[in-house]
């Protein structure tokens, strides 16, 4: 394995190279709770915070497309934020009138597909969109009718490289795989709480693009009701990571491409395990922003001594 890393002076772009095609990054960037651990509380004019980030990962999965429409001027700004990093890639979470709010017995509805399609064409016009994620529930089972659907909704986005998530263990099973494969749609490999009958950790690849999503396992707050940041607010231990490591680069191989996001996003702890396991598969140390090393000091470790640039975009 190639174990260089690239690291351009301070106020230009750092680029993390993780090799075989592997890009490790987080889900979403625009958190409130970011600010501090994330981002310096002091910004200087001018600042964005896609553009900061994407000093330091290769990929980061737009969730904001799972809960409305994203307008393509939006996309615009976003690709013109990451201009300075040409490896860079965005995944997209389709949204969730497909995979929440759906009528499994109606096809997927054609108002939200368009709304979709003018976003994600955007990107893909650039060649900055990686995936599209098809993330379903716990409580998406494997039956005849979720089946058809998911059969449907994978043909009716065939022109974008897909990905499903399920995250109950009825969905694994051959005719599944078979599927996906047939679809030449990939599949999620997840890192979650396993509770009753929830899928386990994997390191399977039905496309040539490869996906894992680590959403920590904070297994008292998983299936409560108190919103994202409780369920999704976990550190994973330098130990757990390993294994996950393994697991990407058997994924990764022969793949196109192979996307790593971490979901664990409360306080930047997402941003902090993601660069643990990008230093992991370079054995190497990398960039930081400084100051997520200074709220996880376990960092300074595995990371390159820096102070946070002030103008990202020069």
């Amino acid at each position: 394995m190639d174990k260089g890393f690239n690291l351009a002076p301070i106020g230009q772009a750092v680029r993390p190279a993780v090799p075989n095609s592997i890009r490790v990054g987080t889900a979403g960037w625009n958190y409130r709770d970011w600010i501090g651990p994330v981002y310096p509380r002091k910004r200087p004019k001018g600042f964005h915070e896609l553009g900061y980030i994407a000093q330091f990962f290769d990929v980061l999965e737009i969730n904001t497309s799972f809960y409305g429409a994203v307008r393509p001027e939006t996309a615009r700004k976003w690709l013109a934020e990451v201009a300075p990093f040409p490896r860079f890639q965005f995944t997209a979470k389709l949204h969730q009138a497909f995979t929440h709010q759906m009528n499994t017995a109606n096809p997927p509805p054609a108002a939200d597909a368009e709304e979709f399609r003018a976003f994600a064409d955007t990107l893909a016009g650039q060649g900055k969109l990686g995936a599209v994620l098809a993330q379903f529930p716990w409580s998406f089972k494997n039956n005849v009718d979720n089946r058809a659907y998911l059969e449907r909704l994978l043909d009716a986005f065939a022109d974008y490289p897909m990905v499903v998530e399920a995250r109950h263990s009825s969905w694994d099973d051959p005719a599944f795989w078979a599927l996906l494969l047939e679809r030449g749609a990939g599949f999620c490999n997840i890192d979650q709480p396993v509770i009753e009958r929830s899928l386990g950790p994997s390191a399977r690849r039905t496309s040539a693009v490869g996906y894992v999503r680590l959403h920590g396992r904070n297994y008292k707050e998983w299936f409560a009701e108190h919103g994202r940041n409780a369920r999704y607010d976990y550190l994973y231990s330098r130990e757990e990571l390993a294994g996950w490591k393994d697991r990407v680069e058997q994924v990764s191989q022969n793949a196109s491409a192979t996307y790593v996001i971490a979901n664990n996003h409360y306080q930047g702890q997402a941003a902090a395990n993601a660069l643990e396991l990008i230093a992991m598969l370079l054995d190497a140390p990398v960039p930081a922003p400084a100051p997520l090393v200074e709220a996880y000091p376990r960092l300074a470790e595995v990371t390159l001594p820096s102070e946070t640039p002030a103008q990202p975009h020069l």
